[in-house]
């Protein structure tokens, strides 16, 4: 989807809020019932592939983000400043404020349907989570499961929403005709810290059943351990007790990283840990006071604690748990890219691309 200064035509009665004039495709906005304090702005977008910046170094090069914002209220998304790009704010607003694009199914099988699309590697869940509550209202992914597989293309999912079980068996089915690679992200097993920290997102146990659930569809499924949290969230036995549920669940393959604050997010994120966990705020600003990310020295501890609790508890890496299963022709398989579902990824839009760039060297 491209955003520009398009004005939408809209209803006086209709909620408004400063950014909606910016905002491409709006058709109406509306505040259900069943999810108290969120507006959905409901938007035809013009385009879904969004080409990913600087893709030739990345094991993808397109994504498709059916939302923008998310439920999931996850202090510390690291997508939340895209919300500014609407004059919202990057906190409650990217929290409650949610753009659906109600046609990126029907726009996307346009898309590849083209003479000139390659049928290159497509990751969904790279900037909000596309099985986040709004998709059980909407129920966007049917149709872009479909497009991509009706079409020949590969494509992976990462997510934490347990939405996904509704669509176990159409997976299933579209991984008989491409490589589909399944990754749930879950950094933590304290059911009280996590309802503080990510209030939207599912338990773990939730989380950890899905995986079995995925698993038992013969569906290959990594699991994103992120962000990992200094002193919260990384310890050796925490990331290890974490492992070894993972095992037990059945997933194929563990990866992670440590929390990164880029701006919109890190404002944010300090104001819940001065909240929740005020004597630690110390130690974020002088681990953070050079920019967005830790220290290299903290990194690479951070990382060989992964790599030993995933030892400890027998599991490879998260990109090779994500090639293709099912009846997939060995040609087609060779082509997955090896760990393409990504671990951290940037908007799209093309005035953003410097920014994306350096988002995406993270992985």
């Amino acid at each position: 989807m491209r955003w520009d200064a398009q004005r939408a035509d809209r209803q006086d009665d209709e909620p408004t809020l400063p950014g909606m004039p910016l905002l491409a495709g709006l058709v109406r906005s509306v505040r259900p019932p069943e999810f108290a304090g969120v507006t959905f702005h409901e938007v035809l977008a013009k385009s879904a592939l969004n080409k990913v910046p600087g893709s030739s170094a990345m094991p993808f090069g397109w994504t498709v983000n059916p939302y923008r914002g998310c439920t999931h209220a996850c202090a510390y998304c690291f997508a939340r400043n895209t919300h500014t790009y609407l004059e919202l704010d990057a906190g409650h607003d990217f929290d409650s404020q949610i753009v659906v694009k109600t046609n990126v199914g029907q726009v996307l099988r346009r898309e590849l349907a083209r003479p000139g699309w390659q049928r290159e590697h497509v990751a969904l869940g790279t900037n909000t989570d596309p099985y986040q509550r709004a998709e059980g209202r909407y129920a966007l992914m049917p149709r872009i499961i479909d497009a991509l597989a009706d079409s020949g293309t590969p494509f992976s999912i990462l997510t934490k929403g347990t939405v996904l079980s509704r669509d176990l068996d159409r997976l299933a089915r579209a991984a008989t005709k491409v490589p589909v690679g399944i990754g749930i992200s879950l950094a933590l097993l304290d059911p009280e810290l996590q309802a503080n920290l990510e209030p939207g997102t599912p338990s773990p146990k939730a989380r950890l059943n899905l995986i079995r659930r995925v698993r038992d569809a013969g569906l290959p499924c990594g699991v994103f351990v992120a962000p990992l949290l200094p002193h919260l969230t990384d310890s050796l036995e925490q990331i290890t007790e974490l492992c070894g549920e993972l095992a037990a669940a059945g997933a194929t393959g563990v990866s992670g990283i440590p929390l990164h604050l880029r701006p919109g997010t890190k404002e944010w994120f300090l104001q819940w840990l001065s909240g929740e966990r005020a004597e630690l705020l110390p130690v974020y600003e002088r681990l953070y006071r050079r920019g967005a990310y830790l220290p290299r020295d903290y990194r690479d501890i951070v990382s060989d604690r992964i790599r030993t609790a995933r030892r400890a508890a027998g599991l490879g890496g998260f990109g090779a748990a994500m090639q293709g299963r099912g009846g997939v022709p060995g040609d087609a398989r060779a082509s997955f890219p090896a760990g393409s579902l990504p671990t951290v990824a940037p908007p799209t839009e093309p005035d953003r691309a410097a920014s994306a760039g350096e988002q995406l060297r993270l992985i």
